[in-house]
């Protein structure tokens, strides 16, 4: 294996282990907090924690690149990486504004390490290594939603409620796992030479991510990237609460989170490495017709979430009935995976694109792209503990039309701007007689 690759599935399982607590802390945080009420007279709000954290981190984009700049890709990551085990780490003895302060900090951490990992993908990627590389480190990371959350089922197994022994457990091996990631950071090799991205100032870094925005295709990017942050606030931290408030999954219905969380990431790697790994050879290339088909498989899983779940499940515990018929538990499960599925098309697309796109200065796209999608999610956690799945899903439907369009439409631009750019070099490289002849015709002097 080239330097390159062993770089990307280093990245990866290192992302795996970082991840992995706040993922799987994210989808029964709200869960947790009631307990935590109950156990410490402590009144959070997991919703608002997550709405914090996206704002934070959505604001903190813009300085994300200067600091990348200035630190490098590796450093960033530790220091970003750090942020998540102080955040996972709360959990074990909570204080009175605890929560909320290490949501601030996770803000800013998240926005430094994601934006370092775009960049870290791109300089060690090529035009003809991008897809699978995001495919593979796609396919990688998103196991943190398979094993954090078959501990958390074994874990909430016959608990109404979450006691102190079981939050102990699950949140110190948490913290150990993310630790584990931080340290498996300082391995990563340095970026290629033959692929080093655009070095730059602080505050070139800065200018550069506010000079995106003069562009009009940039603009249906930030479509997509916003459709992709209400998504994803939903699948982290709505739909798993949805299922553990139905009660006609049974009393225990808690310990479903992790079943459910399981099946999203068995969704999320099955995309990454089927459109990402194998992109080219599914699509024939095409970006648009991976992100067609996610918008398919969304759509299928928002309409029976629609129809199978009670509809204030996603805020409130509900003994009620589905819209149609009593709630099924293999198709809550089935729409898991969809939703999986779905969004591992448009995330692995959407990287491809920028780092092919922006080969050689990927820091402050990358940063506009979590930008976009962190403050949707912020907006989608803040306004989650109020409205319902008949609020819900009907609005990422609209989101998913809009957003794939708008993806389709920059992706076809950029095809057509690439056509034009290769047959405009092919006739200046191939054709020479037709130069010659125009200088004959205007000379009267050619030379073979």
């Amino acid at each position: 294996m080239s330097r390159e690759l062993i770089n990307i599935i280093l990245l990866g399982l290192s992302f795996f282990l970082i991840i992995t607590p706040f993922q799987t802390g994210s989808q029964i945080q709200q869960v947790v907090v009631k307990s935590i009420a109950q156990q410490y007279n402590i009144h959070w709000n997991g919703y608002y924690s997550l709405c914090i954290i996206y704002l934070v981190f959505s604001l903190s984009n813009w300085l994300a690149p200067s600091t990348v700049s200035f630190l490098g890709p590796k450093v960033s990551m530790i220091i970003g990486g750090s942020t998540y085990v102080l955040f996972i780490a709360n959990f074990l003895y909570p204080v009175e504004f605890g929560l909320y302060l290490t949501s601030v900090l996770l803000g800013l951490g998240a926005a430094i390490i994601w934006t370092a990992q775009g960049n870290y993908l791109t300089i060690n990627s090529n035009p003809d290594t991008v897809s699978r590389n995001s495919g593979i480190f796609w396919a990688i990371f998103q196991c943190s939603l398979l094993f954090g959350n078959l501990f958390v089922y074994f874990e909430f197994q016959g608990e109404e409620e979450i006691s102190l022994t079981t939050r102990l457990i699950v949140y110190g091996a948490l913290s150990i796992v993310g630790i584990l990631g931080i340290g498996l950071l300082f391995f990563l090799g340095s970026q290629s030479s033959s692929s080093a991205a655009t070095t730059s100032t602080p505050k070139e870094a800065f200018l550069r991510s506010i000079g995106l925005l003069n562009y009009k295709h940039v603009w249906g990017l930030i479509v997509v990237f916003f459709y992709t942050g209400l998504f994803q606030s939903f699948y982290t931290g709505v739909y798993g609460t949805a299922i553990g408030n139905t009660k006609a999954f049974g009393a225990d219905s808690q310990k479903l989170i992790g079943i459910s969380g399981m099946l999203i990431g068995a969704g999320e790697i099955v995309g990454g490495a089927l459109f990402g790994i194998l992109g080219s050879r599914v699509s024939n290339g095409k970006r648009d017709t991976i992100v067609v088909m996610g918008f398919v498989v969304q759509v299928l899983a928002l309409g029976s979430i629609f129809f199978n779940l009670p509809f204030e499940s996603s805020h409130t515990v509900s003994t009620k009935s589905g819209q149609w018929y009593r709630p099924q538990l293999w198709l809550a499960l089935s729409a898991s995976f969809l939703l999986g599925f779905g969004d591992a098309c448009f995330i692995t697309q959407i990287m491809s694109f920028l780092s092919s796109v922006w080969a050689s200065d990927s820091a402050p796209i990358f940063a506009l792209f979590k930008f976009a999608q962190s403050i949707a999610s912020a907006v989608a956690f803040f306004y989650s503990n109020s409205i319902g799945l008949n609020v819900h899903v009907p609005l990422l439907a609209v989101g998913a039309a809009i957003g794939t369009l708008s993806f389709c439409l920059v992706e076809w631009r950029e095809r057509r701007q690439d056509g034009q750019s290769s047959s405009k070099a092919n006739q200046e490289h191939i054709s020479p007689s037709n130069s010659c002849r125009e200088i004959l015709t205007n000379t009267n002097h050619c030379q073979s």
